[in-house]
């Protein structure tokens, strides 16, 4: 391991030795100053969003806002981490909630800055320290959102961006100092990362890919299922873990909302990621575009049809497309990380919910129909850690977010990510 590495972690040990001291409601003072330090200077740090990974900068600002947001929830919130009475014969009967250390946080590209701070500032008001190891095109962002802390107040080693590439992963989560991981990402990236965390004993938090289904039924407003869908499916260039990639139609409205979907769908036109006005931009890499294209072409290969075709414009943009999909075709299996959705039609409610679930994903669902016991039969039914009625998914700091199947396990956001960092150390006795 490099030295300076080496440091850094020693550094963060060390300092959680301190910061695990600082009562509570300190911590929360500077998650609000650290709040106020990214909502004033959103457009500066939207602009380093947009450079590194392309995404339309009115998104990238949003996405700073976004955590100012959530950062000021948990400024806000209730201390659950305080030693709780249990009622018992014994003079000491007691739970504890104590941070486990340094955590290590491997983040994706897609989100710069929400991914990272959403999980580092519950760990880090629970009393843990942080060390991040970001994309490799991201190493900006870390390191901005390294100095807004250190701006905001926070001591030198609760939170630092290390510049290392993937295959340092290992060799810091074996780490003596290191106590657990939380990982946004790929399910082969979040499979190798599990099987380290295991091997050595450590906790880990993994929310990994999706497939959401986006279902519409004959009684569901078709104008506003469309616009939500077709933003759900294209911000961010389709590159968003909880958007909407598979529609499922009710057979018998077809005709009249699919094409109000394909209207709706062609107005999001590739434009500079850098004009506020510009809606879709290129994707984050050529490699990924790619990747998507390749994929595109395997669906067509194993009977999917084109209903808008996927026209790729330069090394890293693309006009977006649309496929018909049948079940079985082994695309379904897969995610697709782009501007590409896949159309699919259903006899029933049953059909529905049977063809949103037989993928290996579990992230987030949203269903449109105005009628309760549907609504009931699909939030009962649905296997995700989400399921959104008349909404597009959006994640939001009051509700817990988190994956079941192949997308990973764990809770991020909510007062119950306070304690997926913590042991619950039982105190009992005379």
């Amino acid at each position: 391991m490099e030295q300076l590495i080496e440091n850094k972690l020693i550094k963060a040990d060390k300092t959680f030795s301190e910061w695990r001291k600082v009562p509570f409601e300190e911590r929360q003072k500077l998650i609000a100053k650290a709040a106020e330090i990214l909502k004033n200077n959103s457009e500066k740090f939207g602009r380093i969003i947009t450079t590194e990974m392309n995404k339309p900068v009115s998104e990238s600002i949003a996405e700073v806002e976004k955590c100012a947001l959530m950062m000021n929830y948990y400024a806000d919130a209730e201390n659950i981490l305080k030693p709780e009475k249990v009622e018992s014969e014994f003079s000491y009967s007691e739970v504890h909630y104590v941070p486990k250390g340094v955590i290590l946080g491997v983040m994706p590209w897609n989100f710069p800055f929400w991914q990272v701070l959403r999980f580092a500032v519950p760990a880090i008001l629970a009393g843990n320290t942080v060390v991040l190891k970001h994309a490799s095109i991201c190493f900006g962002s870390g390191n901005a959102i390294e100095s807004v802390l250190l701006e905001a107040g926070f001591p030198e080693g609760v939170f630092q961006n290390l510049e290392v590439g993937h295959k340092a992963v290992k060799e810091i989560l074996e780490h003596d100092a290191v106590k657990g991981v939380s990982l946004t990402g790929s399910g082969k990236a979040g499979g190798e990362v599990a099987s380290i965390a295991g091997l050595n004993i450590k906790k880990s938090l993994l929310e990994l890919g999706g497939s959401d289904a986006f279902i519409i039924f004959d009684d569901a407003d078709l104008e506003a299922a469309a616009k939500a869908g077709v933003k759900s499916r294209l911000q961010n260039c389709g590159q968003t873990c909880t958007a909407a990639k598979r529609f499922i139609i009710d057979e018998k409205i077809e005709d009249e909302f699919l094409p109000k979907f394909i209207e709706e769908y062609k107005t999001y036109e590739v434009g500079d990621p850098l004009n506020k006005e510009t809606k879709l931009a290129g994707m984050a890499r050529p490699d990924l575009a790619d990747e998507l294209e390749a994929q595109f072409n395997r669906a067509l290969e194993n009977g999917a049809e084109i209903i808008i075709p996927l026209e790729r414009i330069s090394d890293n943009e693309f006009k977006p497309g649309l496929i018909r999909v049948q079940e079985g075709n082994p695309i379904l299996k897969e995610e697709l990380f782009g501007p590409l959705g896949m159309i699919m039609t259903a006899k029933s409610d049953e059909e529905a919910l049977q063809m949103a679930n037989d993928i290996p994903f579990g992230l987030s669902n949203s269903v449109w129909t105005k009628n309760t016991d549907r609504q009931l039969f699909f939030i009962e039914n649905l296997e995700s850690g989400t399921v959104n009625i008349n909404r597009m998914t959006s994640s939001d700091p009051r509700f817990p977010f988190g994956g079941s199947k192949a997308s990973g396990y764990g809770t991020e956001l909510s007062l119950l990510a306070l304690k997926e960092f913590v042991t619950a150390r039982t105190i009992v006795g005379n």
